[in-house]
């Protein structure tokens, strides 16, 4: 249960160009199961990605959200430290986003959010979607963390004994989520399974 103040109420959801843009979709919906307030923002090549992993149309994909914004459009809510959330989400976190945040070089309105994130200590969670990793892509994580972030490549929790593909997806969703101190009701070692 999230004790979070109402006007905390509320999560930035940025979805960038690395495979897995099902991870986004999923965060948005266990974030609205939980009563939070999404705000939406995805990256030219997250467009590209949605079209080639699944059915959803890009309209589709910001009806899942609250609020979304043009990823050029810098001057959003969103782009605001006095704009109030708990943070933001990037899911999936390509390297090129990774890379600018760690930089502090923003040059889009998810990078400049995930910036905003950071300056005004909340929490950033980024799931990393990239393998192999050179030392660069490592530096850059280790950046980040030094800053704040929170590093979560989208790792499978086999324990779970999942079934599906979305049981994967949801069980690494709200493992994500665990760490905004939201709980989506998933699986946990050494718990009986939630009742469905």
């Amino acid at each position: 249960m999230n004790c979070a103040p109402e006007s905390f109420k509320r999560l930035i959801v940025g979805i960038s160009g690395a495979s897995g843009i099902v991870y986004g979709i999923e965060a948005l919906s266990q974030l609205r199961q939980l009563g939070i307030q999404t705000h939406l923002v995805v990256s030219k090549s997250a467009m590209l990605t949605l079209s080639h992993e699944t059915d959803l149309k890009y309209a589709q994909l910001c009806a899942l959200a609250d609020v979304h914004y043009q990823n050029t459009d810098v001057g959003a809510a969103i782009a605001s430290g006095s704009f109030k959330t708990m943070g933001m989400l990037i899911a999936p976190c390509s390297i090129r986003s990774l890379s600018e945040i760690s930089s502090g070089v923003t040059s889009s309105l998810l990078s400049r959010a995930a910036d905003v994130v950071l300056k005004e200590r909340r929490r950033l969670v980024l799931m990393v979607r990239e393998t192999p990793l050179h030392a660069g892509h490592l530096q850059s994580m280790l950046n980040v963390t030094h800053m704040g972030a929170v590093i979560v490549p989208p790792v499978p929790a086999f324990y779970t004994r999942p079934q599906t593909l979305h049981d994967i997806v949801r069980q690494s969703v709200g493992r994500t989520l665990d760490l905004f101190g939201l709980d989506s009701g998933i699986s946990r070692w050494g718990e009986e399974p939630p009742k469905q």
